[in-house]
């Protein structure tokens, strides 16, 4: 009987185990494949769509608009999971109300892009962007990367890459892994995750000023990684955990004056001196507090 039994359960956790394996990437990716609209997400006025290549072929539409000065910041905007960049207008409208540069990257396979996003993918695009950004003749130490969520860890890896002025992460997650352990602790296996989107391993290579911020209520990615993140991370480096705050209501709690403040006090650099990864200025220890 006990034969049977153990037989039973073992098949069943395989099959579970299976399912996962199978299924992981439509839990990892939630993309809203109908195509995003300017007009729709009422940036038309300050935004335009342009055509992005990757090396492996696609063409992507991504949202650009242009500082209002040469010497102004641009940020680099990499969304999370979920939805497509037009769901996203309302979290960059201050930046562009403020003459930031912003480009909304439009990832593979989300918001009528083609192809199918995979960690590879995103990476991909997220570098063709910035080889966008490049042919506009942006100096690297106006750039400014912008994580949101899953997009954290594609920030994180482009900071690795390419010469930057900054990067802020909003929410992070400390790799897929970790995640999975949160959520099927007794399935979660490194050898069986396919987009690892390992952060937490390669935060330690970012050598510019960083700002994070977390709620410390956030249940969809749990504020813990967040600190794992900060505490792993380089100086310079700042981080609001915020207590009231979740995951996706930073918004309302005052993360878009944090962030302009902490862009504002940032001195341009040469571009070099970015190349080098040189820390121009200390930024305060991580705080806690509301930014109400």
């Amino acid at each position: 009987m006990w034969t049977a039994f153990l037989i039973a359960a073992a098949v069943v956790y395989l099959g579970f185990l299976l399912l996962l394996y199978t299924t992981q990437r439509r839990i990892v990716f939630r993309p809203d494949p109908t195509a995003a609209d300017l007009a729709a997400a009422g940036l038309a006025e300050q935004m335009t769509e342009v055509a992005i290549k990757t090396r492996d072929g696609l063409t992507l539409t991504s949202w650009w608009a242009p500082p209002v000065r040469p010497d102004r910041r641009t940020i680099v905007y990499l969304h999370g999971n979920a939805g497509h960049r037009g769901s996203r207008a309302d979290r960059i409208r201050d930046y562009l109300g403020a003459g930031y540069g912003v480009l909304l990257v439009g990832y593979r396979g989300y918001g009528g892009n083609p192809g199918a996003p995979t960690e590879a993918g995103l990476y991909d695009d997220a570098r063709a962007n910035l080889a966008f950004l490049a042919a506009q003749n942006l100096r690297p130490e106006h750039i400014v990367l912008f994580g949101e969520s899953l997009g954290t860890a594609v920030a994180i890896q482009m900071a690795t890459e390419f010469p930057i002025l900054a990067l802020v992460l909003e929410a992070p997650l400390a790799s897929v892994l970790h995640s999975a352990r949160t959520r099927y602790p007794l399935f979660a296996f490194d050898f069986l995750v396919r987009d690892k989107f390992n952060s937490v391993a390669k935060i330690g290579k970012v050598k510019v000023p960083l700002l994070l911020v977390h709620g410390e209520k956030d249940r969809t990615t749990s504020v813990r990684f967040g600190r794992m993140i900060y505490d792993a991370a380089n100086e310079p480096k700042k981080a609001h955990f915020i207590a009231e705050a979740g995951h996706n209501d930073l918004m309302e709690h005052g993360m878009a004056k944090a962030v302009t403040a902490f862009l504002d006090a940032l001195p341009t650099l040469t571009a070099g001196a970015v190349s080098r990864g040189e820390k121009p200025h200390q930024v305060p220890d991580a705080e806690r507090l509301s930014l109400n």
